[in-house]
């Protein structure tokens, strides 16, 4: 399952999960660890940090979740994927792999200190985050929208290309999402559709969006999200010849 995240362990200026990750390398990783400094804030860590940062945003987080990063002397894993029941060390470090969920993550550097509703990490790195509305409050799922594409900064580190897997609209009836937050985005809908249509089909145990915590988001759909599906693709404008970043 997921842990509980705190949103006062998240570094804006890096977008990581301080603790998340700190307890995934020491667990996973004792001895590279130890030499990155991340118990304490000074150069040793910073370094790593910026590395890690900038490995990122060239690469994007899925190609680091898959493949780790060289920081010095050291290659470090960032994610440890499915594997075979026979070997136990694999098994040892599949489990060991930290899936937290943060809510109110103030993710902005300005003075607003903006806060998201919740943000997904995995092993410190943010995945997803998310907008939820609901009926008490009168919000819906446009609400969530309008709050992503007029309130949030695109420039913010979080909401640069391939660093979330994609950032989700959400509230009892509707899931919509967009995988490069931009004001011109286009939230895709994310529901199950019903009779043909739409939207979700009615929910006798809970609220018609259940399906997205309960079998989406989870341990195993992620890990296979991240080993097979999802990759960023170039795609070339055949009347421009400009070339554009896809997730």
């Amino acid at each position: 399952g997921w842990t509980g995240g705190n949103p006062h362990d998240y570094d804006r200026e890096h977008c990581v999960d301080l603790v998340q990750l700190t307890a995934f390398l020491h667990t996973t990783q004792p001895e590279p660890a130890e030499s990155l400094g991340l118990s304490e804030d000074g150069p040793t860590r910073r370094k790593f940090l910026t590395r890690l940062q900038g490995e990122i945003t060239k690469r994007g987080t899925i190609d680091v979740l898959r493949h780790g990063i060289k920081h010095g002397a050291h290659e470090l894993d960032l994610f440890y994927g499915t594997p075979s029941k026979e070997n136990q060390k694999a098994v040892a470090l599949f489990e060991a792999n930290r899936f937290s969920v943060t809510r109110q993550l103030r993710y902005s550097r300005s003075e607003t200190q903006n806060a998201l509703d919740v943000g997904l990490f995995i092993n410190g790195l943010p995945v997803f985050t998310f907008e939820l509305k609901n009926s008490l409050t009168k919000q819906t799922v446009d609400d969530a929208v309008w709050q992503y594409k007029k309130d949030r900064d695109p420039r913010e580190k979080l909401f640069a290309f391939a660093r979330c897997l994609a950032h989700f609209a959400v509230d009892e009836n509707e899931v919509r999402f967009c995988t490069h937050l931009t004001p011109a985005s286009r939230f895709l809908p994310f529901n199950r559709g019903w009779n043909d249509g739409a939207g979700n089909p009615p929910n006798p145990d809970g609220l018609k969006t259940d399906y997205l915590w309960r079998e989406v988001l989870t341990r195993k759909s992620l890990t296979n999200i991240i080993e097979n599906y999802a990759q960023v693709v170039t795609e070339k404008n055949p009347k421009t010849g400009r070339k554009n970043k896809k997730l």
